[in-house]
């Protein structure tokens, strides 16, 4: 029998999350974000349920984050467009980036200069990076006009030019600084007669203000609510990847007794602890702290002392009919119905979802569900 530890992938919930970035998103096209091997969720299968849906219901192109995401993707015979976010690393990089058919941003200098002097068989579609607000990459306001003419200037190299920034907190209650960066683009569109690429997965749940000629869907797509607060859009994603496994010992344990390594969870009363299949080798985080919630044969209950690299344990002393096999979900849907956020599970390991859900090591299969 193998290891019970597999990460369940509900294609259907996937398809289900794009569709209401579309709905949200009213007239603009959703660039679907698969970076990071879809967010540790399996890029190629992700990309295939989603190309897979129906003439106008599929994304237009899908984004990624380098060159060597897109070779897999195209290996696994997706055809749609992809988007390099980052670009080129180096000038070499365009040759594979022509071959490949694949979209570029270009928020440097150097990768400008490299784009001018490569002159393609076929013009390469670029998407211009501006630094709004976020100061990692891109070109600063000022500069972008100029960006713009010598691009518009090549028509033997560049195409399809589009606008494009990232803010920095389109997830917050507080709106300030997000309206900043969201006037300095609508200004520089305005000038530049561009169309805009501006709403990551936040920004499109809740600023439609925003959502230009293109929005850029990413951790929403697999469940994850990214808003500080959420909202009646967030409220209807649904988990992509549920983490599941099963208990593979019980132990009975007097009060005062410890669990685990440095023994820092103690039992408060007579109790029953469970050894789950996952752990930190499995890319469970750690920093789980006790009372860290799982669903036990759909009930909740908390984790009871420090992960290990492969188990953790688990108090069932108030599911008396969790036993040796009894299903345990670290985030996602239960066979019985009940559903634990990656969220939430993500705020006890003092942590984001992005970092839980990329995390997940090799080791732990994903299973596909529905891909058709």
């Amino acid at each position: 029998m193998a290891r019970p530890l597999v990460a369940d992938i509900d294609l259907d919930a996937l398809r289900h999350n794009y569709a209401l970035a579309r709905e949200l998103a009213g007239e603009s096209r959703a660039l679907a974000v698969i970076k990071a091997d879809a967010y540790g969720h399996g890029a190629v299968a992700c990309a295939l349920a989603l190309e897979s849906l129906p003439e106008g219901k599929r994304p237009p192109a899908f984004a990624v984050a380098c060159l060597e995401e897109a070779e897999a993707l195209r290996l696994g015979g997706i055809a749609s467009p992809i988007v390099l976010l980052e670009g080129i690393f180096e000038a070499a990089e365009l040759a594979r980036v022509e071959a490949l058919g694949l979209w570029m941003a270009v928020h440097s200098e150097w990768q400008l200069q490299a784009l001018l002097a490569h002159r393609p068989a076929r013009p390469i579609p670029v998407w211009v990076k501006v630094d709004s607000g976020m100061h990692r990459l891109g070109f600063a306001p000022e500069q972008v006009e100029s960006v713009w003419q010598r691009l518009s200037a090549a028509p033997e190299c560049a195409t399809g030019l589009q606008l494009m920034s990232h803010f920095a907190t389109a997830d917050a209650v507080d709106a300030g600084y997000f309206e900043t960066q969201l006037q300095r683009m609508r200004d520089l569109a305005q000038r530049l007669q561009a169309p805009l690429c501006l709403a990551n997965s936040p920004a499109t749940l809740a600023w439609p203000q925003s959502h230009g000629s293109w929005v850029r869907p990413g951790v929403m797509l697999y469940g994850s609510d990214p808003l500080e607060r959420p909202s009646a859009a967030s409220r209807r994603l649904q988990p992509v990847m549920t983490l599941r496994s099963e208990i593979i010992a019980m132990r009975d344990l007097a009060v005062g007794e410890p669990v685990g390594y440095a023994g820092r969870w103690r039992a408060p009363r007579p109790s029953r602890i469970a050894v789950v299949a996952c752990g930190y080798g499995d890319g469970y985080d750690r920093h789980a702290v006790d009372g860290t919630p799982v669903l036990v044969a759909g009930q909740r209950t908390t984790i009871a002392g420090k992960v290990s690299m492969d188990m953790l344990t688990v108090d069932v002393t108030d599911i008396p009919e969790a036993d040796i096999g009894s299903e345990v979900v670290l985030w996602g849907r239960s066979r019985h119905g009940a559903v634990l956020s990656v969220d939430e599970v993500a705020r006890y390991c003092d942590t984001i979802s992005y970092t839980l859900l990329t995390g997940i090591l090799p080791r732990v299969p994903r299973r596909y569900s529905r891909l058709d």
